[in-house]
């Protein structure tokens, strides 16, 4: 069952899928109807899961789960994979990779490989200042509070002397 995302309690599951480019307005409102449509039917062993999405700096998809009524299983799991890789087939945008990463660079979002973003890291062209997104971040209070942070306060700071 689709719910808006800022309604889902702070406990709620999260999924974060960057795209290596930003999405147009116009795939956006696409975007937007098929999450709308996946969410409302998305189920788990037949039973409703009360799910939003919001979509952030035109890149990201952040699904969230309520699992306080019903957990992800594996199927369900499986299922929310599927989708995003046929979005990933549909918009020939990169979602699933996790060995790359976007950071602020002013207001606009860097997206690199992890190998150059350690070679900036160490060419000094990114610091413990810059803004990383933090896409392991577990729930909706993680998501809130450790998302966007300064590189120093995320797992980026392996990379950073």
């Amino acid at each position: 069952m689709l719910v808006d995302f800022n309604t889902l309690p702070e406990e709620s599951r999260v999924w974060i899928y960057q795209a290596n480019r930003s999405f147009t307005e116009a795939e956006i409102g696409e975007i937007e109807e098929k999450l709308n449509v996946f969410l409302e039917n998305w189920t788990a062993h037949g039973s409703d899961l009360n799910a939003g999405y919001l979509i952030k700096y035109k890149r990201f998809i952040v699904i969230g789960l309520n699992q306080n009524l019903n957990k992800a299983t594996g199927c369900s799991i499986d299922a929310s994979v599927r989708f995003i890789q046929e979005l990933e087939q549909d918009y020939k945008v990169d979602l699933m990779d996790k060995m790359n990463v976007s950071y602020k660079q002013g207001e606009y979002i860097a997206y690199k490989s992890l190998t150059d973003f350690k070679q900036m890291a160490k060419d000094k062209a990114v610091s413990k200042n810059t803004i990383v997104f933090n896409n392991l971040v577990a729930n909706i209070a993680d998501f809130n509070e450790n998302w966007e942070v300064p590189a120093s306060e995320s797992w980026h700071s392996r990379f950073l002397k």
